[in-house]
């Protein structure tokens, strides 16, 4: 893979622009040169100039972060890139990978995971988070997305979870686990 050669361009796309410029701000902190994009068209424009690292969103509002992998990397073999996404399943893991991204990381992820990832030579992957999130904890934060992706409709929530409705109900109506 890619040498540290001092080179430390970063292109970061996403969608969520806030996310964006916080993540952009905390990188440039740690003396990356940042661009970035919000839309896969646009990463896919940085291939001409391709950067070192790049951390694509998986899903922005024109397609898959996936989409940029391929052109990214034929512009710069070496580039190191890491996946993102708030809705990550094995399956987008795999396929990632594939691509050629370097790691997968789930939202929220912290600007220290994320340069980890980024930098993790000879390993494959970087060091376990000091204060990772409890089962629990992990358990909720998939209950609330896959809820809110049906709408906040319990009764599709609980049919694509597999899970009975009342039970369902008694954890959405719980405050979240501490950490």
């Amino acid at each position: 893979m890619s040498e540290d050669n001092g080179e430390r361009t970063l292109l970061i796309a996403d969608d969520d622009a806030p996310f964006r410029q916080r993540l952009a701000r905390a990188m440039e902190g740690r003396g990356f040169i940042v661009r970035t994009a919000a839309t896969v068209a646009e990463a896919v424009a940085a291939a001409s100039d391709p950067p070192a690292y790049a951390v694509l969103d998986l899903r922005m509002t024109d397609g898959s972060g996936l989409d940029a992998v391929a052109p990214l990397r034929l512009a710069r073999p070496d580039i190191r890139i890491v996946i993102l996404t708030g809705y990550g399943n094995i399956a987008t893991a795999v396929a990632a990978v594939k691509e050629g991204a370097v790691d997968y990381l789930a939202k929220p992820a912290d600007a220290d995971a994320i340069e980890s990832a980024l930098i993790a030579e000879g390993r494959n992957l970087p060091p376990p988070p000091q204060n990772p999130m409890s089962a629990d904890r992990v358990r909720w934060e998939h209950i609330q997305r896959v809820y809110e992706q049906c709408d906040r409709n319990v009764s599709e929530t609980a049919r694509r979870l597999n899970m009975h409705r009342r039970t369902l109900q008694r954890i959405l109506s719980k405050h979240a686990p501490r950490e």
